[in-house]
């Protein structure tokens, strides 16, 4: 199973989600294109947070210097992204695949973050409230839909509105895999935890 995860925007709680689903799964993880902090890139959190000994984690196929949208921060490294040179692991474990940003993210002058999902990938979408972010989950959701990509599920990240999140589930009709909630501090206890919470709705996907 290749599971794609998605953001409304950034900031939102993916990385941490992907730590949860890789630990869940006992996933490798793959994180296409890092845009900055390559001292402590999504990878090295995700490496940090997961504590199974089966997950593998693979290298970016672009690590950019800059913290910035992917087409800007590759033009200051003086290079263009080529989506045909992201190439995805083989692997015959189960794959976790993190996005840079949300869904039209650019790359390039031509191809978003869109460009690189696969219809075999299974997508889910982080959704954090705050205000407009009805608009961007369904915005983003409505978007995948309307390029033949299904939403496998939803995990909204932070603390609980129940108004935002119920109008949000039926308008779209997208299966509610559960929530992360605003903790003081995420390690790899808490990770762990989330993940046995997980677990049975990620591998019925």
């Amino acid at each position: 199973m290749k599971l794609f995860i998605t953001g409304i925007s950034t900031d939102v709680g993916k990385t941490v989600a992907s730590a949860i689903i890789t630990q869940s799964l006992e996933a490798d993880y793959w994180k296409p294109i890092q845009a900055g902090d390559l001292e402590n890139s999504d990878t090295i959190k995700v490496k940090s947070y997961v504590s199974n000994a089966k997950s593998k984690f693979h290298n970016n196929s672009y690590a950019l210097l800059t913290p910035a949208s992917p087409h800007h921060a590759a033009a200051l490294d003086g290079i263009t992204i080529d989506i045909n040179q992201i190439t995805e692991p083989e692997t015959a474990n189960h794959l976790v695949i993190e996005a840079a940003g949300g869904i039209f993210v650019p790359l390039n002058d031509n191809d978003t973050i869109i460009d690189l999902i696969k219809p075999d990938y299974k997508i889910i979408v982080i959704s954090r409230h705050y205000l407009g972010s009805i608009n961007h989950t369904l915005l983003t959701i409505e978007a995948l839909k309307n390029r033949n990509l299904q939403v496998a599920g939803i995990i909204f990240s932070g603390d609980e509105n129940q108004a935002t999140e119920s109008i949000i589930l039926k308008k779209t009709g997208v299966k509610f895999l559960g929530r992360i909630e605003q903790e003081p501090y995420f390690d790899q206890n808490v990770v762990k935890e989330y993940a046995d919470l997980f677990r049975e709705k990620l591998l019925n996907l």
